[in-house]
């Protein structure tokens, strides 16, 4: 797979998160106004509540990723997605960091 490619393809699948958020999560959101409401309706059963927890912790660990990197390997704007990862969420985020890494270099070819 080329570079581009790549980077095509992780931002198409960030995109598309941001669209599903969007079109799922928004609605409703405004429809209410409760933002704790919809933080906890993450949990609403050990299912829910277990997606919910690995997707907070994987925020967490991507947010550890990038302050890392910032200083060990030179990844400088890693910080803008750092807000992304609250919203719209990991996916975005984590896709954003890929191609922001790949284009600084920090990506080693061997």
């Amino acid at each position: 797979m080329t570079k581009r490619t790549f980077e095509f393809l992780v931002l198409a699948a960030g995109l598309g998160f941001t669209v599903a958020f969007v079109i799922i999560v928004v609605p409703p959101l405004l429809e209410s106004g409760d933002i704790i409401g919809a933080f906890g309706a993450g949990f609403v059963n050990p299912y829910a509540s277990g997606y919910s927890l690995d997707t907070i912790l994987c925020g967490v660990i991507l947010a550890i990723w990038v302050l890392y990197e910032r200083s060990a390997h030179g990844v400088t704007h890693g910080w803008v997605v750092l807000p992304l990862i609250l919203v719209p969420g990991v996916a975005t985020a984590f896709a954003l960091y890929l191609v922001i890494r790949s284009r600084t270099g920090a990506v080693s070819n061997t």
